[in-house]
């Protein structure tokens, strides 16, 4: 077989060249952009995103040995190398590999006879704004592991056990990053229940352009942030215990059952007269988010553009007072994108930064942009970047190995 321009990449991206005796294969994984319902997944709520155009890609060939071997196109991000085992000692908090090694030790644990892989990464996702590129090199790594080993895992599985093998980081997140990220359909928003997981599409209309902008200060996953994202899934919980019990219900009731068993209203005044005041905001978003969630599926099913972006509006609200997540240039973001025509705005991802997502008709889209370019990049000196900073995304595929 003659070698390819990606053959020759990927055999210098190496020292010493992996061998040339298999083809040089690529696994894609998508970010993502959650349209709406916001720290509300490890709480076993809905959620409503969908996948980007933008994608984490990984070359590789497999070893006849059990090393992984990985490089980064990207010289900010050191090579690393690791052996394939079911405990994987993890790398300093807040290294790029620790992604990689969270997926490979999932599944050495689900499958313990697993080679490893030469690996080269490249990505034209933004890093840390929010749009879910870590779980894409989760995702990615472990699809490119799979298919070297000829292995094949269900997606609902495989998505569940990369959920769960992703909170070897430290961060205790629930599954929607990784869901969407495997089982997105093209020109789609999905909304993924949990416990069972599943799926289901709605096709986003032909006129509708949502709009995502970084914030220009990075969404880490790491330090402080990694304790206060923490901090705020044991408020969720402990708020749901103690309002189950003021109500007469079993304290191990999940969120979903507590809604199913009384009226939002109900809950809420039972949260304001019982719990302490963060306790009650945060289950107060927990409890709005998730009601949000069933009404934007069903105005972007029936093409309600301005639903939809009321709904935004109040996440946005929400996640500011309510769960503290927002950010000044966030805030400025969405308030720039609604004076420029959008419907709506709100904060996208986890907050302390990273992005957000705004929704107009697709002929007000260029101008939305060239406001944002004008009054938040240009004063920032970020103007002559921002194709990376802001864009329309495109409702895409999931992840595939190509």
């Amino acid at each position: 077989m003659a070698s390819t321009p990606l053959d020759a990449a990927f055999a210098r991206a190496f020292d010493p060249p992996p061998p040339p005796a298999s083809p040089v294969r690529v696994a894609r994984a998508p970010g993502r952009v959650n349209l709406i319902g916001e720290h509300i997944d490890y709480c076993g709520l809905p959620v409503l995103p969908m996948a980007l155009r933008q994608s984490l890609r990984i070359a590789f060939q497999p070893r006849s040995d059990r090393t992984a071997r990985l490089v980064n196109r990207d010289p900010r991000f050191a090579p690393s190398s690791f052996a394939v085992s079911e405990s994987i000692p993890p790398a300093p908090p807040g290294d790029w590999t620790n992604y990689a090694r969270a997926a490979v030790g999932a599944l050495a644990q689900r499958f313990p006879d697993l080679r490893g892989i030469d690996a080269l990464v490249e990505s034209d996702l933004p890093i840390a704004a929010g749009l879910s590129s870590s779980s894409a090199l989760v995702v990615a790594m472990a699809l490119a592991l799979l298919h070297a080993n000829a292995v094949t895992v269900a997606p609902l599985e495989l998505m569940a056990l990369l959920a769960r093998g992703e909170r070897y980081v430290g961060t205790a997140g629930g599954g929607m990053d990784q869901a969407i990220v495997l089982g997105a359909r093209a020109g789609c928003a999905s909304r993924i229940d949990f416990h069972p997981l599943r799926l289901t599409p709605t096709a986003v209309p032909a006129d509708w352009q949502f709009i995502v902008a970084w914030s220009l200060v990075h969404a880490e996953k790491s330090g402080a942030a990694q304790q206060a994202y923490n901090e705020r899934t044991r408020q969720c919980d402990e708020a749901r215990r103690l309002v189950a019990a003021r109500l007469g219900r079993r304290e191990d009731i999940s969120y979903p059952d507590l809604l199913a068993a009384a009226p939002v209203a109900e809950l809420l005044e039972t949260a304001a007269s019982s719990l302490s005041g963060v306790l009650a905001r945060r289950f107060r978003h927990v409890v709005t988010e998730a009601t949000r969630v069933w009404q934007a599926e069903t105005a972007m099913a029936a093409g309600d553009l301005a639903a939809f972006g009321r709904l935004l509006d109040a996440s946005h609200q929400s996640l500011r007072d309510d769960y503290e997540v927002s950010h000044a240039e966030l805030d400025r973001l969405v308030e720039l994108a609604r004076e420029a025509g959008a419907v709506g705005a709100r904060l996208t991802g986890a907050g302390f930064g990273g992005s957000i997502v705004a929704l107009c008709r697709a002929a007000r889209a260029p101008a939305v942009v060239g406001a944002l370019r004008e009054r938040f990049y240009a004063p920032r000196g970020a103007a002559a970047d921002v194709a990376r900073h802001v864009f329309t995304a495109e409702p895409s595929d999931g992840a595939e190995v190509l």
